[in-house]
C-alpha cells in the first residue's frame, strides 16, 4: 500500500489569465493514489468540479479563504485515512429526472458570455435538468467549456461544439 501523500495544486494564476485549467487538474487527479489527499486552490467555489469529482469517487470540502481564493480538498471514498472521515460533501448532487416526452420538442438558448465561472456551467446544467428528453439546449460561452464537456460525456448527452471566429464557442446539447 502506498504511503498517503498530500498533493497541492494552485490554478489561480491560470484562471486569472483566462486559461482553462481542467486538463492540469485532471492530469493531477489521474496521478493520485487512493490514500492521497488532493488540495486545489482556485479563485471561485469549483461547483462543477465538485460534482465531477464526486462521480469519480471523491469526498470533498470547499472553503473560502479570501475573496478570490477557495481551497477544495478531495479524498477518495475508498481511502482508509482516518482524517477522510472529516471530509463532508458540501455540494448537492443534481437530480436528473426522466420525464416523458409530450410530443413537443423545445430548443433553449443560453447566452453565458461574460459570466464568471462556475455560473455558465450551473445555468446550463439547470436548464438541462428542466428540459425534457428530445429537447435541445444551445449555449454561447466565452470559450469551449471544458468542465461542461466532461460533465456532458459522463451524463451521456450528445453535443456539438462550434468554435466561433471571435474565440467564443456555441455548444448544442441534446437531452436524451
Amino acid at each position: 500500500m502506498d504511503n498517503p501523500r498530500t498533493i497541492e495544486l494552485d490554478v489561480r494564476p491560470h484562471l486569472k489569465n483566462k486559461i482553462e485549467p481542467l486538463q492540469i487538474i485532471m492530469d493531477t487527479v489521474k496521478s493520485l493514489n487512493k490514500n492521497d489527499t488532493f488540495v486545489l486552490h482556485v479563485t471561485f467555489k469549483p461547483t462543477p468540479l465538485l460534482m465531477l469529482m464526486k462521480r469519480k469517487g471523491y469526498r470533498h470540502t470547499a472553503q473560502k479563504v479570501e475573496k478570490d481564493h477557495w481551497i477544495a480538498t478531495f479524498v477518495h471514498k475508498s481511502s482508509n485515512l482516518e482524517e477522510a472521515g472529516g471530509i463532508q460533501e458540501t455540494a448537492s448532487q443534481m437530480e436528473h429526472s426522466d420525464p416523458t416526452i409530450n410530443g413537443q420538442v423545445e430548443v433553449y438558448f443560453l447566452d453565458n458570455r461574460g459570466l464568471e465561472p462556475p455560473t455558465p456551467m450551473i445555468r446550463t446544467l439547470k436548464q438541462l435538468e428542466k428540459a425534457k428528453p428530445g429537447d435541445t439546449v444551445k449555449i454561447h460561452n466565452d470559450r469551449v467549456p471544458m468542465f461542461l464537456i466532461e460533465e456532458l460525456q459522463s451524463l451521456g448527452y450528445a453535443y456539438e461544439i462550434e468554435e466561433q471566429p471571435d474565440g467564443t464557442a456555441v455548444v448544442t446539447i441534446h437531452k436524451t
